[in-house]
């Protein structure tokens, strides 16, 4: 099923992306029961039903409340309980307690979407270019919710002493990764940012020069046996390879391996259950700090987000993502540049910060993106839990350098002698 966004839809066709989105939400959350999708693992992790819930909840008040004349609100509560960081809008629920809605019931939920979805389809009918430019956020904005509903019930999931498998599938015949070498970086002043017409979000914006200095990134990411190696030579162990912070963080965490590895190393969590960990897949689910102390391990450093896109630019956008249906990293082949899109997303050195003279949008949609520049880390070319038609050269993600749960992985750069 596809859920292509169109960048400049008229409203017959975006009508259809609408449903395609939608729908797609739904096919990921039906192997999961009412139980399922009402547990909270963590403060970070987000119940499935609040996902579902909250998704609608974009739609209606950032569109039919404002845009569809005679609408009813499904039930005006549901702003505070699934509204989540825009408080031009007003209050919200608190983040780490959203696992204590046990009401809506997940039935009504389900009512909700069907109820939001019915109406959007007769605003679509008839969209102005204002509706159809939320409508093309909004879609972008569900996306980023169905990766989450994978990266968050796999947490879930791996809390349970029974580890369970949110799907079943079958693992790709063994191979045998080509071996690490590094691809030059365009060098010189480049043009970094979103430019031309297709969707894209406002911290990907405006297009400025940069001047990168002569570098060279890796043609793949690092594998469970690159990093397994790092793990038996002391890796954990050795505060040299480690920024102060991250060094007090494995301290205080007591890491010894990625976030779902067993203590022997031999096995890890995936969404389909505990497996045998492949040498020749990429790591994945380790933080920046993991990830740059990887990388001076091996006497590299993580890419900044500048040489990263001028080195991906032109690569093909295919790649392992979460429409492929693996929902897990899978081993490089080929030649060249290798696992730029999906499979993992890679850590840049780059804190996340405004481009040369960015703005945010007016008023609450506002809040989607700037307000988070302080703090955090970009990651670039999407994941397995990603959807291959949300992901671009420019894309822009961003978290915490401690943070572990996402299909975050590493790629290697070096200076240019």
């Amino acid at each position: 099923m596809t859920s292509a966004v169109p960048s400049v839809p008229d409203p017959q066709l975006l009508a259809a992306s609408y449903q395609a989105v939608r729908a797609f939400t739904m096919q990921l959350a039906a192997p999961l029961s009412a139980e399922d999708c009402m547990v909270q693992s963590m403060p970070d992790v987000s119940p499935t039903k609040w996902h579902l819930a909250h998704t609608s909840w974009f739609f209606e008040h950032f569109l039919l409340r404002e845009f569809l004349p005679g609408y009813r609100v499904f039930d005006e509560r549901f702003g505070y309980l699934f509204n989540s960081y825009y408080y031009q809008v007003g209050q919200m629920h608190r983040r780490p307690e959203r696992g204590f809605l046990s009401r809506p019931a997940l039935a009504e939920v389900m009512a909700y979407r069907e109820h939001v979805d019915a109406h959007m389809q007769r605003l679509l009918s008839e969209a102005d270019a204002e509706v159809r430019r939320r409508t093309v956020l909004g879609l972008n904005h569900e996306q980023q919710h169905q990766e989450l509903i994978l990266t968050d019930i796999k947490h879930v999931f791996s809390c349970n002493p029974l580890k369970p498998a949110y799907r079943e599938r079958e693992d790709t015949v063994a191979g045998s990764p080509p071996p690490l070498r590094f691809i030059e970086v365009p060098a010189g002043v480049q043009r970094i940012g979103h430019e031309g017409e297709g969707f894209a979000y406002d911290n990907e914006s405006p297009v400025h020069e940069v001047m990168i200095q002569p570098a060279v990134i890796a043609n793949r990411l690092v594998t469970n046996g690159e990093y397994r190696e790092f793990i038996r030579n002391g890796g954990y162990r050795r505060p040299e390879f480690w920024l102060s912070q991250g060094w007090s963080t494995v301290q205080e965490q007591g890491w010894q391996r990625p976030l779902y590895w067993n203590e022997d190393l031999s096995a890890e969590f995936t969404l389909a259950g505990m497996r045998e960990i492949r040498d020749d897949a990429p790591v994945c689910h380790v933080s920046y700090f993991e990830a740059d102390a990887f990388a001076r391990w091996a006497d590299a450093r993580l890419p900044r987000e500048a040489e990263w896109e001028a080195w991906a630019r032109g690569c093909e956008l295919g790649g392992n993502f979460a429409d492929s249906g693996a929902l897990h990293p899978q081993p490089a082949s080929g030649d060249g540049k290798l696992q730029v899109f999906g499979d993992a997303w890679e850590w840049t050195m780059s804190a996340y910060s405004a481009y040369p003279g960015y703005r945010p949008d007016d008023g609450a949609l506002g809040e989607y993106n700037g307000k988070f520049m302080c703090g955090q880390y970009v990651l670039r070319g999407g994941s397995c839990a990603t959807h291959s038609t949300h992901i671009r050269p420019t894309y822009r993600n961003f978290f915490y350098p401690a943070d572990r749960w996402q299909f975050s992985g590493i790629r290697l750069a070096r200076d240019a002698a």
